[in-house]
């Protein structure tokens, strides 16, 4: 379980960042950015976990609770499926990670990033592998970054419900594969990964 030793361990006012939607066919990128001002309470504590650990019940709760607290800052944001495709994945998980930050409302004094890749940010970087399963920070971020993808995505399918992106989130499963069968590419699918791009080029040749 994490917890708030590497907030403690440097002191000041520290972030942590995580993103969702590295691998998903469809949908952008999110990145969240969470800095508690004291540390979170034993009752938060307890509850947060990697968001990919937890059942939707129990995210949902984390949300609530970390959404309500008055001595968070959060910071949210996101980058395109057209940027993913113009400066790749990578790039793109940096990009919403940056203006994750830009949003959080102060500039923190460390920011524990999850992962092994260092965003460029204007301030220092402690890259933490496993973080989210590490640091309550961290883990927090992965709480929101998800639940706010995930509304995103279930915002999208109600305008194109052949693909399941209300179950899924995007990510390639028989549902969504037989929906782009049936249905084809939306400008929401990321082009430039190799189903979607298989599909594309398929469909030139036999036209």
């Amino acid at each position: 379980m994490p917890d708030y030793a590497l907030e403690a361990a440097h002191g000041g006012l520290v972030v942590g960042i995580d993103e969702v939607g590295r691998g998903p066919l469809a949908g952008p990128v999110v990145a969240a950015a969470v800095a508690f001002t004291s540390p979170p309470d034993e009752m938060l504590s307890r509850l947060l976990d990697d968001s990919k650990k937890l059942t939707a019940k129990r995210r949902m709760v984390a949300y609530d609770l970390l959404m309500q607290a008055s001595n968070i800052l959060i910071g949210v944001g996101a980058a395109s499926v057209t940027e993913i495709e113009q400066i790749n994945i990578a790039q793109a998980c940096h990009l919403a990670m940056r203006r994750a930050l830009d949003r959080l409302g102060r500039m923190p004094d460390l920011a524990l990033v999850d992962g092994k890749h260092a965003p460029k940010l204007p301030c220092p970087i402690q890259m933490v592998i496993g973080g989210d399963g590490i640091s309550l920070s961290i883990a927090a971020a992965s709480i929101i970054a998800k639940i706010t993808r995930d509304r995103l995505m279930a915002r999208l399918a109600v305008r194109h419900d052949a693909y399941g992106w209300e179950r899924n989130a995007g990510y390639g499963t028989a549902v969504h594969m037989s929906g782009l069968k049936t249905q084809g590419v939306t400008p929401h699918h990321r082009r430039g990964f190799a189903p979607i791009r298989n599909m594309i080029e398929a469909e030139a040749h036999a036209a």
